[in-house]
């Protein structure tokens, strides 16, 4: 079972369709006990930082999420649940983060148009199960005014260029954040979603 965290923040429907288009049972959790129980865990989100943080604190989800993190099981951050594994977000002052990876989510700076929407393309800077057969320089859809600036390097899997190089997504070993929607980016999206489904299988 993927445990599809539910604190009121995300587009769940599609998360969830998509994880049928490929064969993954998911169920939309709220509790902690259901995250600890998961085999794997996705972190969906739209909106704001400060208010998400809130939503997790209050249902007492921060410590299983970053138990489930640190565990090694399968562990997919999507937009805002990217943003949320930083250390804190600079959205309308500062707010702390699940310190997953270290680094901060930071704006675009005031020249750019956002929110940054619409089909971009991502740069595969390194290998990451969760992205295996995802081609160099794919499209992904993107709805964001912020973007994460990790401190290692090390942890940086895809850029992307708007107006400036950014992370596009992050990851190490099996926890993965990732900035643009896989479930609203058709069939290359649904790659990631198929490796999330294999890498489930591989750990029963």
């Amino acid at each position: 079972m993927v445990a599809i965290v539910d604190y009121q923040m995300g587009n769940l429907h599609s998360v969830q369709k998509a994880c049928s288009k490929v064969g993954l049972k998911s169920k939309l959790v709220n509790h902690a006990a259901d995250i600890r129980k998961a085999q794997a865990v996705i972190l969906p989100g739209v909106g704001a930082f400060g208010q998400a943080m809130q939503h997790l604190t209050s249902r007492r989800l921060v410590k299983a999420l970053k138990e489930a993190a640190a565990s090694g099981k399968p562990f997919l951050g999507i937009c805002l649940g990217m943003q949320l594994l930083f250390d804190y977000s600079e959205e309308f002052g500062r707010h702390e983060g699940l310190g997953i990876f270290p680094g901060k989510v930071v704006p675009f700076p005031k020249k750019l148009k956002v929110p940054h929407m619409g089909w971009n393309q991502i740069v595969v800077e390194q290998k990451n199960p969760f992205f295996r057969g995802v081609p160099n320089q794919a499209y992904m859809y993107f709805v964001h005014s912020f973007y994460c600036v990790p401190k290692d390097p090390g942890v940086v899997l895809t850029t992307t260029d708007y107006g400036l190089s950014f992370t596009s997504a992050a990851g190490r070993a099996r926890v993965c954040g990732i900035q643009f929607h896989p479930e609203k980016s058709q069939n290359t999206g649904l790659v990631i979603y198929r490796n999330l489904a294999n890498m489930v299988a591989q750990t029963r």
